[in-house]
């Protein structure tokens, strides 16, 4: 049986690796956009997904409902995204881009996508995809345990 420090080790190593990236992405959503990368996360799960409700986004960037109110209130201050209601239930909201939060998504996620390939370009195409797979793999397996301890 495999050792549980393993796992501890392997658990510290993705948070790790995940921080450098997150605090480098965050460093220029910052400096080119004045914006944080959860700006960037709510803006590409609209881009991704389309219009959503707010639960869903939160739902989406595994954050808070609060978390998502806070960012939506600002993003539609700045002309990013806009409100609708729902076609199947009026009273349900949707919060979706507007051209003009298109626009700058595309931007911000060209940068996004040069920088992630700055950090992580050292890493071989085989072992970046190999270690894809291996992510895959843990988030299939965690998700299926969480799933079955949150069964009643």
């Amino acid at each position: 049986m495999a050792d549980a420090r393993d796992s501890i080790r392997l658990s510290l190593r993705l948070i790790a690796t995940s921080r450098l990236i997150e605090r480098e992405v965050d460093s220029l959503m910052r400096a080119r956009f004045g914006a944080t990368i959860a700006r960037f996360d709510f803006l590409s799960a609209l881009d991704r997904h389309g219009a959503l409700t707010l639960g869903e986004v939160s739902q989406y960037l595994l954050v808070s409902n609060g978390n998502v109110t806070q960012l939506r209130t600002r993003l539609l201050e700045d002309g990013l995204i806009e409100t609708e209601a729902d076609e199947n239930d009026r009273r349900v909201q949707r919060v979706r881009l507007t051209p003009r939060g298109q626009g700058v998504f595309n931007k911000m996620a060209k940068a996004h996508a040069a920088c992630v390939d700055r950090l992580l370009g050292d890493v071989s195409p085989a072992g970046k995809q190999a270690l894809t797979r291996l992510l895959d793999d843990a988030k299939t397996s965690i998700r299926r345990k969480l799933e079955l301890e949150a069964t009643p």
